[in-house]
Formats: C-alpha cells, structure tokens, sequence
C-alpha cells in the first residue's frame, strides 16, 4: 500500500535533483584533495565519484590516475598513496615509504591536503549563494506586511498563540524577514514573543523545549503568514471527496454552519472532526453547494489545497544586486547559513532536539528537493549541502577529514607522528562509527515511511 501511495512521477525529479547535486559536490570535494596532492607531488591512484565495491560502473586510467564512477551513491574518494583511507591498503603501507607518498610528505602539506576539499565545499557555497543573489536578487515577505495576522497549528496554540496574532518583536528584537521568526525560535533561546492582538500587545512565554516540540511534530514552520480561503487544487479519485462531488476548484467556506474567512480555519475544521461527516458549503464558480461528505479518521479529506501564492496576498520586498554587490551578499548568506546549522548540531548533541527526530539519511535529503524542477531552488540546496558537508568533514571522526587533520595538527605541535598501525585502527573506529550513524539515519528515514 506503501508502494501505490507514492507519487514516482515526484520521486522521479527529486532524485534527479539529489544525484546532479551530490555529484557536484562530492566530485569538486574530491577535486579539492586531488588538486591539493599533486600540487605536493603525492602520486593519486584513485579518483572516484561514488563508491565501488567489488564493481564500477566506469573507469578509465589516464596516466597514473584512474577515473571511475562507483554504483553506490554515498559518497566519493581520492586514494592518494601512502595514506590510511578508506581503501585500508594495508599492503602498501608495509613497504618502505616513497617520496611521492602522503606519508614522505611535511604535516603542513598533509594539512592543507586533507583540508582542501572542505575549503572547496566552503568556496563553492559562497560563490552559489553569490551568484543566485546575482541572478534573481532576494525576495521576502516583511514582517510589517502580514496584515491578517498568523495562521497557528496546535504547537502554536498550546503555548498561547492565536489566530490572527501580528508578530511585534521576540525578546524586544523586531524582524524585518518574517521567515527568520521561526528559525529564531527554533533555533535561538527564547523568552517570550511580544504580538498585536486586536489593538493590545501581548507578551507570549516561549518553553525551552520548544525546539524538540517541533522537531517531533514534524513542524518547523508552526506560525505562517495567514491567507484568505484558497480554492482546492486537486482531489484523489479514490477519496470520499471524490465521490461526494467534490471538484477541484470548489473553494470551502462554511462546514456545519461554520463560516469561514481563511484558508487555515478550513484546515483547522477537517483536522478536529476526524471521523465524523461534515456538511460543507461549496463555492463552484457563481453557485453554492451544499455536500456532505465524510471525513477520514486522521483527520483528511483527500484533497490537495493550492499552495498561497504570497504575492497575491501581500506586498514582497525585493532586492537586486549588481555583480559586485552579490560577493559581500553571498559572503553574509554564507557565514549565516553555517551559524544556523552550528546551532542545529548543538541542539542534537546538547539533548534538546531526540535524535531520532532529526537525524535522517539520503531519503530525507532528496525529499527536500522540490517536486518541480526549479533552478533557483536546486542552487540554493546545492550551496545549503555544500557547506553542510564541509561542516560534517571538519568533524574530529578518524575516516573524515577532520580526523586526519587533527593527527597532522597533533603531529605539528608536539613533533611526533602517528605510527602507521594507530592510524589503521583510528580509521577503522572512524568507519564504524559513520557506518553506524548512515544504519542509524537509513532505519529513521525507513520507520518515518511506514508511519
């Protein structure tokens, strides 16, 4: 049942998306390193986009080097010799070391090497961000401009939020970006949340477990800007919608005698009568419907309501930039973008934010993408993935970059060098322990399919 529900059409694009992306960025992390070691004269065996064990599905050898393409999408490699990496070529090390290996080679050279992919990824997701402000300019909605108030979900409500509620200030702080309120408080230790509420301001106490509230409930975005009614764009065949003639295009505006002035008290209405059958009223172009209609015990109707196209509702803030104005923009963009995800870690690591709630693998990466092919889209997850995997590879992890960058660092400071079998064992721990963590993420993003 699992199967049929999904839209492979949707999956379909996703994944393109996710492959073009992944591929750009492990092949120019990987080129990093590569570019780095020859610079140094190590001699590179491998160069692979992908991993390859027991096959590939292409390689070719140019000179010293082959070039290949793996079969199992998670990740990429270069194998610079005389060097403890992910092949585990034992063999090699036990020879005598050879001048054009990693291990002849200076720490600060080792250094620089294992770190350039990571000053890749971190150049790469400035220069995107730099160049889509270039392109098409920044667009948001003003804080200022949200003139029917929030919509509010049951999170929002529970902790005093109301429909209808105009955002003032978060711990005296306004925001000019109404789409930083949530990150904020996400994010950010909140104390309260200052709102208009029909003329009179109202201070609302945030709990400090907001962020594992939200996480759990899958709802990051829990105050949006409110919408009038929005008209339904599609309806499953197999819904009883469907069958109680249910059109798309009907647009919603009463339900039990219950008039309706925005798109979220349509939703709200469906949600808390779960089970039951509702009388709606329809408007279908200049006529007025009355249907009955059942709804779903999770609280459904099997409609799709059409995404609120925001420009039609309120007045958005664009910003241009001309080319040199885009390097100081993406540079900003950049340095927000890594404070951001540094604050997500700590909120795994610190305990707020379970684990299982957050920690998801490739499926959860490639759901992220857009249903519909969107360039602008498609860069913008591109520089966002591109600093998060240099973040993840700066992690002090034996098999990740930064593993080895801190034995070069500890090598440089008190001028003893790893021995070869210690390097062994540490990158195998490493392995494990990312193995483990990829079974962990894999088995999360699985049970969340199944819920």
């Amino acid at each position: 049942m699992i199967l049929l529900a999904i839209d492979w059409p949707i999956v379909g694009i996703k994944t393109l998306q996710f492959l073009l992306s992944f591929s750009i960025l492990v092949a120019l992390h990987e080129l990093g390193h590569f570019v780095a070691a020859k610079i140094f004269g190590c001699r590179v065996d491998k160069f692979y986009l992908f991993f390859d064990p027991w096959f590939s599905l292409f390689k070719k050898k140019i000179g010293e080097t082959i070039y290949g393409i793996g079969w199992l999408p998670l990740g990429g490699y270069v194998k610079i010799a005389g060097m403890v990496d992910e092949s585990m070529d034992k063999e090699q090390m036990k020879q005598p070391p050879k001048p054009y290996e990693f291990r002849s080679k200076p720490a600060w050279q080792r250094l620089i090497i294992m770190l350039a992919g990571v000053i890749v990824n971190l150049w790469l997701g400035f220069f995107i961000y730099s160049m889509i402000l270039w392109n098409w300019g920044d667009q948001y909605l003003p804080t200022s401009e949200v003139k029917y108030g929030i919509a509010t979900d049951s999170v929002a409500k529970s902790i005093g939020f109301k429909d209808g509620d105009k955002i003032v200030s978060i711990d005296g702080k306004q925001y000019e970006k109404f789409r930083d309120i949530n990150k904020h408080l996400l994010l950010r230790k909140t104390h309260h949340v200052t709102v208009d509420r029909n003329g009179g301001q109202v201070n609302i106490p945030i709990p400090d477990n907001i962020a594992k509230t939200l996480i759990a409930t899958k709802n990051v975005n829990f105050i949006t800007p409110r919408v009038p009614l929005l008209p339904i764009e599609k309806v499953l065949d197999t819904a009883s919608a469907a069958k109680a003639g249910i059109k798309s295009g009907d647009k919603i505006v009463a339900a039990n005698g219950q008039t309706f002035q925005y798109d979220n008290e349509v939703r709200n209405f469906i949600k808390s009568h779960k089970g039951d059958t509702a009388s709606l009223t329809v408007l279908r172009g200049a006529d007025t419907l009355n249907i009955n209609t059942p709804i779903s015990t999770d609280g459904t109707l099997g409609v799709y309501f059409s995404v609120p196209e925001l420009e039609k509702f309120f007045t958005m803030k664009k910003l241009s930039y001309n080319f040199f104005e885009s390097i100081p923009a993406g540079y900003t963009k950049t340095w927000e973008t890594l404070e951001d995800y540094w604050l997500q870690i700590k909120l795994i690591f610190g305990g707020k934010v379970a684990a299982k709630d957050s920690v998801g693998s490739l499926i959860t990466i490639g759901s992220i993408f857009p249903a519909t092919w969107d360039w602008q889209s498609f860069w913008s997850l591109t520089a966002f993935f591109s600093l998060v995997l240099a973040f993840m590879n700066l992690l002090p992890i034996p098999a990740l970059d930064g593993g080895h960058a801190l034995f070069c660092l500890y090598e440089m400071i008190t001028g003893r060098k790893p021995s070869d079998k210690f390097m062994e064992v540490a990158q195998t721990v490493g392995m494990i322990l990312l193995f483990g963590l990829m079974i962990f993420a894999l088995g999360n993003d699985i049970l969340r399919l199944f819920r």
